[in-house]
């Protein structure tokens, strides 16, 4: 091998290199073009896309001039979801009170132990329900209202209740 081979392959490896770049750059030209017209096109057919890239981009606050008509600030009317479905005891109880009650965490009396429960029973069923309901702290521990769980309707606590009561007796 002499300098002048060598030569001519770094000259012949630089020129194969160079085209294949310049065929690179003219592919991604082309790609990008062609897309751009692409999602242009689809962006402006769709009105549905549009509306999602008005949503996207709207401003994330209104401001309230005094003076001004400011009636379009004004939240809107809380939805009416109808009453909350009723859960039978068992149902909520495994929703929501086996984390504590099952465990028998922050004072939580564990479900089936009688002698937890039957202090909190001897209190009658309206103290219970009510500390269920509305949420109780004492020397034992800490009742979050409803466990916790505040989109369960009274009746479903209640019905939470009597079946850990049943199963503690």
């Amino acid at each position: 091998m002499t300098a002048a081979h060598d030569k001519q392959f770094f000259d012949t490896f630089t020129l194969v290199l160079g085209g294949l770049v310049v065929v690179a750059i003219f592919i991604y030209g082309l790609s990008r073009v062609i897309g751009l017209n692409a999602q242009e096109q689809v962006l402006q057919a769709d009105p549905a896309t549009r509306a999602a890239i008005m949503d996207r981009i709207a401003p994330v606050a209104r401001l309230a001039v005094a003076g001004e008509d400011n009636s379009a600030l004004a939240p809107p009317p809380p939805v009416d979801a109808g009453p909350a479905k009723e859960y039978t005891g068992e149902e909520v109880y495994n929703m929501a009170c086996v984390a504590c009650h099952g465990a028998g965490i922050a004072g939580a009396p564990k479900n089936g132990d009688s002698a937890a429960w039957g202090p909190r029973i001897a209190k009658g069923d309206d103290t219970l329900h009510k500390h269920a309901i509305e949420g109780f702290q004492g020397p034992a521990g800490f009742m979050p209202p409803k466990g916790g769980r505040i989109d369960l309707s009274d009746q479903s606590i209640i019905n939470a209740v009597e079946f850990m009561v049943a199963e503690s007796q």
